[in-house]
């Protein structure tokens, strides 16, 4: 038997205004790309497909909460704000760092990203969507089998978006093999740490 670790209220308001910190953070940055794209970082990395996905990524648990969630989630009595908080941070920092120039000045950078920022989609979604009651073997298999399914998606966007018509091209195979990897193992990892916070055993 499991139980969900007690939140305090002065903690899931520290989450809250995290949350909103960082989609406003977000926002800020996408809204900048827009009017100085010289300056934003993506400039020739799929700027135009970013500033679609990065808002509707941040997004997609507020709208589906205000369609869906609010009157009929058997998971939250109140909004997810840590799973809010972590779907949100992905395509922050991502932002940043390529505001920053970090994924082509620092070599690990970007291995580092798909494992770290995998690992943060996953938590989110496991949190948001996942129900509560699932054993350790099942929550891995689902981060699995969220994490592997998200990375191919976003390898391919960012093949058709860009890759395929840049420098990136020659060693495009290599990078993708790893980044699979990188990001698969990030959300496994993910949904074994999730597993492991937010149960415990009874007395």
């Amino acid at each position: 038997m499991t139980t969900m670790v007690a939140t305090t209220p002065a903690r899931i308001n520290a989450v809250r205004y995290a949350a909103l910190l960082a989609k406003l953070l977000l926002f800020a940055l996408l809204l900048t790309a827009l009017i100085w794209p010289d300056l934003s970082g993506i400039k020739g990395k799929a700027s135009t497909a970013r500033l679609v996905v990065y808002p509707i990524g941040a997004m997609v648990l507020p709208i589906w909460w205000w369609a869906y969630g609010r009157t009929r989630s058997k998971l939250y009595d109140a909004f997810p704000w840590p799973a809010d908080l972590l779907l949100t941070l992905p395509w922050l920092i991502d932002l940043i760092g390529n505001r920053l120039n970090l994924f082509d000045t620092v070599t690990w950078w970007d291995d580092a990203m798909h494992f770290v920022l995998w690992g943060f989609l996953t938590a989110g979604a496991l949190l948001a969507f996942a129900p509560r009651n699932l054993s350790r073997a099942v929550t891995a298999f689902v981060a699995l089998g969220f994490g592997a399914t998200a990375a191919v998606i976003w390898e391919l966007g960012e093949y058709v978006a860009f890759v395929r018509n840049s420098p990136e091209l020659q060693t495009a195979y290599t990078d993708t093999l790893g980044d699979l990897a990188l990001g698969t193992l990030g959300a496994l990892l993910a949904g074994l740490l999730l597993h492991h916070l937010t149960t415990r055993p009874t007395p």
